[in-house]
């Protein structure tokens, strides 16, 4: 396993980031027995601007550093962007040559036993109930490309930190929130496929789903059937959940 390596910038980050989690939130952490030895892709849901930093601290307890894949425009926050590029954290300009310099060193982290985060979803889920949306087909190329195993995790509770749909922070202390890993995704059958557009969505919807199906184990309650449909404000259908 590639233990998590600490110069002095990741030591400070996690200085100052622990003691705000040990105040905010009251923690379970469930499936790091899941996690790989070597480099593998974490695709967590996203429903809340607290995830980032509640997937970092379950990464850091399983004593492997996290490499985030984000929107460049975070890096342009003053202080923020700077710790970010201290940390070794990856931003990606959308549609552009540095996107390609991005899936570089993505693959390069992977190729040292890293572990790199994608939240599929792009962004904070639109769906009223919080279930996961759609993904993105980021983390299906770049698990084509490398081989590396996808592991799908569950956040929940970050809510009660950030709320999207009030845009409210809460200051309470101990907040409860859970993480899941799960098993790597089953991602065999298309191993060797070209990465067409098909290829890549089906793989994504295999990824979301077993996502799904971790958050409704954290929740306890059953997962609504497919996956929500941003653009157009639905889900996706079973037959659509079948095709993955």
């Amino acid at each position: 396993m590639a233990q998590r390596k600490l110069g002095f910038w990741r030591r400070l980050a996690v200085a100052l980031v622990l003691p705000t989690m040990w105040y905010w939130t009251k923690r379970r952490w469930y499936g790091m027995e899941n996690l790989p030895a070597g480099g593998f892709i974490i695709t967590p849901n996203h429903m809340s601007q607290f995830d980032p930093l509640l997937v970092a601290h379950y990464i850091y307890a399983a004593k492997r550093w996290p490499r985030f894949l984000g929107k460049a425009s975070i890096w342009k926050i003053p202080f923020v962007g700077f710790m970010l590029r201290k940390v070794e954290q990856i931003p990606v300009e959308r549609g552009s040559v540095e996107a390609v310099k991005s899936l570089d060193t993505l693959v390069d982290v992977l190729r040292q036993d890293g572990v790199v985060v994608i939240y599929p979803e792009g962004t904070t889920t639109r769906d009223p109930e919080l279930w996961p949306m759609r993904g993105k087909t980021g983390a299906a190329r770049l698990a084509l490309l490398t081989g590396a195993p996808v592991v799908p995790m569950a956040t929940w509770g970050s809510q009660q930190v950030h709320d999207v749909r009030t845009k409210k922070i809460s200051l309470r202390p101990r907040r409860a929130v859970s993480v899941v890993a799960g098993k790597p995704v089953d991602l065999s059958r298309w191993q060797g496929e070209a990465p067409t557009r098909a290829v890549l969505e089906q793989m994504t919807e295999a990824i979301q789903l077993a996502g799904r199906d971790l958050l409704a184990e954290l929740r306890q309650e059953p997962p609504p059937d497919g996956l929500f449909e941003a653009p157009a404000h639905r889900r996706t259908g079973p037959a659509s959940e079948q095709s993955a």
